[in-house]
């Protein structure tokens, strides 16, 4: 259990220790995992950017990602569940979170220019993950810039979607994986509050 998400950011960030002094990026999903990546690139003495994924959800259940998708328009979807939706409401949806990414990166990075990742070691950092989608296509975003090595640090996962990022990642840490998980990253925390826009934007210009 975290105290809030500047705290699971220290606690990630005893464990990153290895890439203090080294050509280390700090890479972090709005809004929540910025507050996370804080600490961590703070800690390090690194740079802090942003990675912007966000998920289509279920019907009904709009926590329960079934699609993600980049800036670029790049996917990674749940087969089994996205056969089960209207294609034409799926794509409609995936549209309108790819200009919400779009959106994202602009009002957060404002006139700042997008950190270098080409020959760096990039830790991917968010507060939490549930189905793994978002941060599994961050990524292969991630991946298109080169980087010498992708180090994703989170503070909670469930155990199969940690399998998956194993393999995905060059290196994968992860503080709580609990085998019984709910399905919500909260759960995890003891304050775990939205995150605003403002609180973005200020951490990653400070």
């Amino acid at each position: 259990m975290f105290l809030n998400r500047y705290d699971a950011g220290k606690q990630l960030a005893e464990k990153l220790r290895v890439y203090a002094g080294v050509q280390s990026v700090v890479v972090a999903l709005p809004r929540g995992g910025v507050v996370v990546g804080y600490e961590i690139a703070r800690s390090l003495g690194c740079p802090l950017d942003i990675v912007v994924t966000r998920k289509v959800g279920y019907p009904g259940n709009p926590e329960y990602a079934i699609l993600a998708v980049d800036s670029e328009g790049s996917v990674l979807t749940n087969i089994t569940e996205t056969e089960r939706v209207d294609r034409a409401w799926l794509e409609r949806e995936t549209e309108k979170q790819r200009e919400e990414a779009v959106r994202r990166i602009k009002v957060f990075r404002g006139n700042r220019l997008p950190v270098s990742l080409s020959g760096k070691t990039v830790i991917l950092v968010d507060d939490g993950v549930a189905t793994g989608l978002t941060i599994r296509l961050a990524i292969r975003t991630v991946k298109k810039e080169k980087p010498a090595r992708i180090v994703v640090a989170v503070p909670v996962c469930p155990p199969d979607v940690a399998a998956l990022l194993k393999k995905e990642a060059d290196e994968f840490l992860v503080l709580e994986d609990p085998r019984e998980f709910s399905g919500s990253v909260g759960a995890h925390y003891k304050a775990f509050e939205q995150v605003e826009d403002d609180e973005v934007i200020r951490l990653l210009h400070s």
